[in-house]
């Protein structure tokens, strides 16, 4: 019944679509512009359960999303995006505010964003949520795992940011954010574990991106610190364990423009402590994860896209060996944009390793009983206006 009612909405959407609903307001107020998008994918495996139980198929792979933005004055501008989404175990098409905003630019080398902003963290994690904007179904899941989203979209503070231009040495991006992340701790049916509560006292971090002088060309490096604080309740205990874990992450960025093709790369690093108060229940842990990715699409014609990527993850990089030790991703995808408000995409990945995988999702086995090599084909359309 899900399904039928996203395609139908999805149908209805691709007709009525528009390049951008604007609505002017009374007076001398400035227009208020509304986009909007509503995506159905499916995603099917050749063994193990990923991202949904997709070993047999499966349609939970929906977004919805109404974004509303007012230029109040010209300096200052309003914005809020409405959200729901379906993968899985996660989102069961809640509605939630995914971002909201107040934005005062001062000067173009210092602008000030209050509210709940997304993360600039890499090149695509601020645009994560247009699909619209890139040839991939699935970015890099190295860098950008879908299901961690609740993590790393966006978090509740502020953010300063500007552009500054070095004349002959092209010019800087930088965005300098603090703030806190509200998560969810819906419980998941079949874990051992329940989560009492979880919190993110604090979240801070920065992204600088350097544009050389030469045309098409960023470089860039994020770097981002936040502390999670849980109280964990294991079955059999007499009472709830509390768990604290500081991480750090960093990622160096590189991407080439040039005419219709696009090259990059991005490297990155997670620093993960593990602090318990019963380290005899549950251990503690220091760990430093690795990865990667190099990818490139081209555009052949105004409707079709061709991409590729190969992208490595490496949780513990003490531990490679073995399947749990890692995943080696290689993707292949065609998008067709039927027209200007309906795109489709077709995707194919090679994988190896379990390392991203979810033992909650494949009936709570460990990792290193899952198939090694496994294949994921994925198909998603999305409408948008």
């Amino acid at each position: 019944m899900r399904f039928v009612l996203a395609v139908s909405t999805l149908l209805f959407f691709a007709q009525r679509s528009a390049a951008a609903a604007e609505l002017t307001l009374p007076g001398q107020l400035a227009q208020l512009e509304v986009h909007g998008f509503i995506s159905q994918g499916f995603l099917l495996t050749s063994s193990n359960d990923y991202l949904a139980h997709s070993s047999e198929g499966s349609f939970e792979f929906t977004e919805i999303g109404l974004n509303f933005t007012l230029p109040a004055t010209d300096r200052l501008t309003l914005g809020l995006q409405i959200f729901s989404h379906d993968l899985g175990p996660i989102g069961d098409y809640r509605a939630t505010l995914d971002w909201f905003s107040v934005d005062y630019h001062w000067r173009d080398w210092l602008g000030l964003r209050a509210g709940r902003v997304k993360l600039p963290f890499g090149l695509y994690n601020d645009s994560s949520d247009i699909d619209s904007a890139r040839t991939a179904i699935l970015l890099p899941q190295s860098i950008y795992p879908a299901q961690n989203r609740d993590f790393l979209l966006a978090q509740t503070g502020f953010e300063l940011y500007g552009y500054r231009g070095l004349g002959q040495g092209g010019g800087l991006d930088y965005r300098l954010y603090g703030g806190t992340i509200f998560l969810d701790t819906t419980p998941r049916p079949g874990s051992p574990v329940t989560v009492v509560d979880l919190n993110v006292p604090f979240v801070a971090g920065g992204r600088v991106l350097w544009m050389p002088p030469v045309e098409g060309l960023r470089l860039g490096g994020s770097l981002q610190f936040l502390r999670l604080e849980t109280n964990l309740l294991f079955s059999g205990t007499p009472g709830p364990i509390a768990v604290n874990i500081p991480v750090m992450l960093w990622v160096a960025s590189a991407e080439y423009t040039v005419r219709d093709l696009v090259l990059a790369a991005e490297y990155s690093r997670w620093r993960v402590r593990t602090q318990s108060s019963e380290p005899s229940i549950f251990p503690e842990s220091l760990s430093f994860s690795e990865r990667g990715y190099a990818s490139a699409s081209y555009r052949v014609s105004p409707w079709l896209q061709a991409g590729a990527y190969y992208s490595v993850l490496f949780p513990n990089v003490e531990r490679r060996g073995g399947r749990e030790g890692r995943q080696f991703d290689a993707a292949l995808t065609v998008r067709f944009d039927i027209n200007r408000y309906w795109l489709v995409k077709i995707e194919g990945h090679y994988m190896h390793g379990s390392a991203g995988l979810s033992s909650n999702l494949n009936g709570n086995r460990p990792l290193s009983a899952l198939d090694p090599d496994w294949a994921l084909f994925a198909v998603k359309t999305t409408a948008f206006f």
